[in-house]
């Protein structure tokens, strides 16, 4: 009987043993199981970082090319401005005074309009009208006169 005895506490001390090995194989399982998705999360969330990055960065490049091509729309523009006056020629002399007069004058304007709204109108318009007053006559001002520097011929003198 003792040895009844002793192979039944051998195989429930083994039993016992191996469900303990493998209760700590499962509770260890879960723990690396916890692990990888933790890092999966993270892994995700820095390729959604990278992505948003990549996004804003077309975005910039988008932007960055819009703001070329409208520099290089604006300065064709004046380079047209400029062509188009150029082939006008000379003229009558009263015609050649009033097209001569007729920069200086409407900018005078422009800027007597602006301090005309200033002192008429009320608080609450003055802010946006005076801008909107100045943009215009700062904008005639140098788009007028910022073309009037002195010809330079080819070959050196002006």
């Amino acid at each position: 009987m003792e040895e009844i005895t002793g192979i039944a506490a051998s195989a429930a001390g083994g039993g016992l043993f191996g469900l303990i090995g493998t209760a700590l194989g499962r509770l260890a399982g879960y723990f690396e199981m916890r692990q990888e998705q933790a890092h999966e999360r993270e892994r995700w969330a820095h390729e959604t970082v990278l992505i948003e990055l990549q996004q804003a960065a077309r975005a910039a490049e988008t932007e960055a090319e819009l703001a070329i091509t409208e520099t290089a729309g604006s300065w064709a523009g004046l380079k047209a401005s400029m062509q188009a006056e150029a082939a006008i020629g000379e003229s009558y002399p009263w015609v050649n005074a009033v097209r001569g007069l007729t920069r200086p004058v409407l900018t005078l304007l422009l800027w007597a309009i602006a301090g005309g709204i200033w002192l008429g109108a009320g608080e609450a318009a003055r802010g946006s009208i005076t801008e909107t007053a100045t943009f215009a006559a700062t904008a005639a001002t140098l788009w007028w006169f910022g073309d009037r520097s002195p010809r330079r011929v080819r070959g050196g003198a002006p």
